[in-house]
């Protein structure tokens, strides 16, 4: 070969690494994919879900990687995944059916005030929703983003993939960012919120439900949701079937399958796919950025409407809520029950607020789907 062909062919294959085409945005991306890694292995924040997003980022983000893209009009790896899984809102679905095997949602039959504070805590979404349109965002855009407070991943997914998919990873990278960081924002919020009198408030252990009653909830429940916001049902519907599986108790097998090596694989797939949605090109732009700053303030406002939900029953209930279980009616289970636990401890080490706060959270896990649910049909 002679010297210039050699010349070429080392050229042609300089063209086809990542150099010539790497910008600074590429650098940002690694950071930030950096960061979520380190919040997960180091802080231990939410670390199932930020492990995988922040590799996720940090993949996608270097040049030429046959990852995110179509070849030949077959999508590559990942975009195959976020394409069937996230886009066709398959995954989320499956979380849901994960989460209804794990959970039990007596706490909250025995006690169905608590349903009034999952829905309180919804304030927030609404808020939300009329502040980023007034910062330039479209109607859709802005119920997408409005969700975010609810601090419910797969929902935040769910509802953004219908109506403003292009804000699908600023949105849920929000979502499960503040989930993880419950006890940083929540915290403040609670004590600032509650007197020291309403902080040792000692609620009455809930009674026990009957197997009747927890087998004919999932059928009622989800009856009364496909007929109020029939758009949520692909959720809902798992999430009920899920909890059918559980109580029924004739089905273990397949319970356990679904709330673990089930769940264990989604998470997987779910992580991944949004952290490759967050290209460099997509995510450093103004929308995407701003989200953060509106989730956050949406995250608050609805903390703090579950709080004063709690305060409004308390004026004519006789049997009075600790408002530090408010914190719970946003469906971050099970961050926020357990900070409901701790904060409540550090007043009284007897006060035991952990079941009352669940119920409320489960009742968050509701709420939060029914209020997409309304978004959902009011602007697809």
């Amino acid at each position: 070969m002679s010297f210039n062909e050699i010349w070429d062919l080392l050229l042609g294959t300089l063209r086809t690494t990542g150099f010539p085409t790497l910008t600074w945005q590429h650098v940002v991306m690694w950071a930030i994919g950096c960061f979520f890694l380190y919040m997960a292995i180091v802080k231990d924040f939410e670390p199932l879900l930020l492990l995988p997003i922040g590799f996720g980022i940090f993949l996608v983000n270097f040049p030429n990687t046959p990852l995110m893209g179509f070849q030949e009009g077959h999508p590559q790896l990942l975009q195959f995944f976020y394409k069937y899984g996230i886009i066709w809102e398959v995954i989320p679905c499956l979380i849901f059916l994960g989460l209804g095997a794990m959970t039990d949602f007596e706490p909250m039959i025995s006690n169905p005030k608590m349903l009034l504070i999952g829905a309180g805590a919804q304030l927030g979404v609404f808020v939300t929703f009329t502040g980023t349109i007034l910062a330039g965002f479209t109607i859709k855009e802005a119920a997408s983003v409005g969700i975010i407070g609810g601090a419910d991943g797969p929902t935040t997914i769910y509802l953004t993939a219908k109506l403003a998919p292009h804000l699908l990873s600023a949105n849920t990278l929000a979502a499960y960012s503040y989930m993880s960081m419950v006890p940083i924002i929540q915290a403040p919020i609670m004590r600032a919120m509650t007197s020291p009198k309403e902080r040792l408030i000692k609620m009455k252990v809930g009674r026990r439900c009957s197997h009747t009653e927890l087998v004919l909830f999932p059928l009622i429940c989800g009856g009364i949701i496909a007929l109020l916001v029939p758009a949520v049902m692909p959720l809902m519907g798992m999430l009920m079937f899920g909890n059918l599986m559980r109580v029924s108790g004739v089905v273990k097998r397949l319970t356990d399958t679904a709330a673990n090596p089930l769940m264990d694989i989604v998470t997987i797939f779910l992580g991944l796919s949004v952290g490759a949605s967050m290209q460099a090109h997509v995510f450093l732009t103004y929308k995407p950025l701003l989200v953060f700053a509106l989730g956050l303030m949406d995250f608050v406002v609805c903390t703090a409407g579950g709080i004063l939900t709690v305060k409004v029953i308390n004026l004519i209930a006789t049997n009075k809520i600790n408002p530090l279980i408010g914190n719970s009616g946003v469906s971050a289970l099970p961050m926020a029950p357990r900070l409901s636990q701790i904060i409540g401890q550090q007043y009284d080490k007897k006060n035991y607020l952990l079941m009352h706060a669940m119920a409320a959270c489960l009742a968050g896990s509701i709420g939060s789907p029914a209020a997409a649910g309304m978004l959902i049909s009011m602007f697809e």
